[in-house]
């Protein structure tokens, strides 16, 4: 009985680990359905149909049944307190432009096949973020920073997809000085 019970319930254990999965996935695209325009499907996620051209490098409106549409990184308030909190630490006396761009760079991380695929994932990715490291991601976002993410998540596909951003003046890096510049702002150089 007892074995019966705990092979019922690892099973069930896996399934949902599986369709978490899956939901989590699918969570980042979306299969264009019969009847479906950008409007429907970007009202479907609160995001602009413009926004939604933007994310996929369309030029026209048309979509087509079966065709997969990228839809920007979607946060949850707690995802997004965490990304003000970083915003915060790493430009901190910069620009809003810049606190801006510094969560663009998170973001389009989270969407780069090059990093984790969660916001968490990415933020806490080794050695990338020197607030993780010494702490000072757990401060209190400003006004300003929690402002910066929000314009950050409606400016996606926008962007110049910069990966990646450093102050010259407080680090160097061979690796990042070989990358392409996207923007400056500020005291910090964005590349791709």
């Amino acid at each position: 009985m007892l074995k019966r019970f705990l092979i019922a319930s690892l099973a069930i254990i896996c399934s949902f680990t599986f369709s978490s999965q899956v939901n989590a996935a699918s969570n980042q695209t979306h299969t264009v359905q019969k009847g479906e325009s950008l409007y429907k499907v970007g009202k479907q996620y609160g995001i602009s149909a413009q926004q939604l051209k933007a994310m996929n490098h369309l030029n026209k409106s048309m979509i087509y049944p079966g065709q997969t549409l990228k839809l920007p990184v979607m946060l949850n308030a707690s995802e997004k307190n965490l990304l003000a909190r970083l915003v915060e630490a790493e430009a901190k006396g910069e620009s809003y432009a810049g606190k801006v761009a510094v969560a663009t760079v998170v973001l389009n991380r989270v969407e780069s096949d090059e990093f984790p695929d969660s916001l968490r994932g990415v933020v806490y990715d080794g050695t990338q973020f020197s607030p993780v490291l010494n702490g000072t991601i757990h401060q209190a976002a400003s006004r300003e920073s929690k402002r910066a993410v929000n314009e950050a998540l409606g400016y996606q596909g926008y962007d110049r997809e910069s990966l990646f951003f450093y102050n010259p003046g407080k680090a160097s890096s061979d690796y990042l000085s070989s990358r392409e510049v996207t923007t400056v702002i500020g005291n910090h150089v964005f590349m791709r």
